[in-house]
């Protein structure tokens, strides 16, 4: 066996003669396990939190979705939808046509999108799954409304004797003044068929009516669209069908992905993860001082028997390495121990959910192996080093004083 190994694991399991030495080691040690568990907690649950932010994008957002490059509109052709249908990785796709309107009701107004999409939306979204109240029921009389839209105006479900008013501007040029009002825009009542519920911002931002009724509102042709969406086969990765995709849609089309479509939100979701790892991180720092302190007493503590080992050959570096190995044994071991209480905490959490955000929601959490993998890489290294920097105090002038 490895000596300074074997005398290390002696030192770790054996006691101190001096009571202060013992209960430093044992401050020490479950400083460790707590840290490491917070630090496992603190990972997992904004691993949960991030997953429970982009489900609400992965609602509204598509695997891939096409958009032109310049302008708002793009034209899709028959013939380019007959060679999106022998794409093979393609399962479905849908068009939709946005706009910025102006919404009515009793006196209340909202500026809004209107979203004009066709029968194949709910297969490429999981929109529908958002539903509050109604049905999703879209065509030339009904539309689908966010909560936040039907609380500002009042409106609710099925209000047919008073219908939601919408109205867009007509495209065109010249000066507005030397137009009447009512012709610079189109108006079109609409019956809230269903409500959706996701989150504020979204809650008030869409209408979702039928793809022809839209584009009739908008004086669009029925080639020209906002947007395409697409869903894949089940198993096939979105990035190998682009290249098929541009091909057919052409040069003045762009796609992009959930990760693209929402980039403010990624980077700013990977930036507080990497900020909050940096926090513990400094943290953990802070609290394996004690390892340097607890390694330096143990030194102390054991300076006779160093003294002997020096005398019976042990070389200087040898007693180095016996306190060295000594400490990455106890922040490893503290590391393993609080990543395991950290995992079953997590556990717990997911299996039972004994911490609640509402009544029906609970603290959500992921579990994620590369967490455990960060959370000892972190301890071990920080463990290295304060292990290093105590060791390093053992010299010839320290053993024969």
């Amino acid at each position: 066996m490895n000596f300074p190994l074997y005398i290390a694991k002696r030192y770790v399991r054996s006691k101190s003669s001096q009571n202060a030495v013992n209960i430093i080691n044992f401050i020490t040690f479950l400083v460790i396990v707590i840290g490491s568990a917070a630090l496992f907690i603190v990972l997992s649950a904004f691993a949960g939190l991030k997953t429970f932010s982009l489900s609400f994008t992965e609602s509204f957002d598509p695997q891939l979705k096409a958009l032109p490059i310049t302008g708002k509109t793009f034209s899709l052709t028959p013939e380019q939808e007959q060679k999106l249908l022998a794409i093979d990785g393609l399962a479905h796709y849908s068009k939709e046509l946005e706009e910025k309107v102006s919404l009515e009701h009793k006196g209340k107004n909202h500026i809004a999108y209107i979203k004009g999409i066709d029968s194949n939306y709910t297969k490429v979204t999981g929109v529908d799954s958002t539903l509050y109240i109604g049905d999703w029921t879209i065509n030339d009389t009904q539309v689908v409304s966010g909560l936040g839209i039907a609380n500002i105006l009042g409106v609710t479900i099925n209000q047919f004797r008073s219908p939601l008013q919408v109205y867009a501007f007509k495209p065109g040029k010249g000066s507005i003044s030397q137009q009447r009002i009512s012709s610079l825009y189109n108006q079109l009542p609409m019956v809230i068929g269903g409500i959706y519920a996701v989150e504020a911002d979204l809650d008030n931002k869409y209408v979702f009516a039928d793809l022809r009724l839209t584009q009739a509102l908008l004086e669009k042709d029925s080639l020209q669209v906002s947007g395409v969406n697409f869903k894949m086969d089940e198993g096939i990765d979105p990035n190998t069908v682009r290249p098929a995709l541009r091909a057919v849609l052409g040069p003045n089309v762009v796609l992009k992905d959930r990760q693209e479509l929402n980039s403010t939100l990624y980077k700013m979701l990977n930036t507080e993860n990497v900020a909050t790892y940096l926090i513990f991180t400094l943290v953990l720092i802070i609290a394996l001082f004690n390892v340097v302190g607890a390694i330096i007493m143990m030194i102390l503590d054991k300076q006779q028997n160093s003294k002997t080992l020096y005398s019976l050959g042990t070389t200087i570096k040898e007693l180095r390495h016996i306190y060295f190995v000594q400490g990455i044994l106890v922040t490893g071991f503290g590391g393993l121990i609080g990543v395991l209480i950290g995992v079953l905490l997590i556990w717990s959490q997911l299996t039972f959910s004994w911490l609640m955000i509402t009544p029906s929601l609970a603290y959500p959490v992921k579990f994620e192996f590369i967490n455990i993998v960060i959370v000892l890489t972190t301890i071990v290294v920080l463990g290295i080093i304060a292990s290093k920097v105590a060791s390093s105090r053992i010299n010839k002038k320290l053993i024969e004083s």
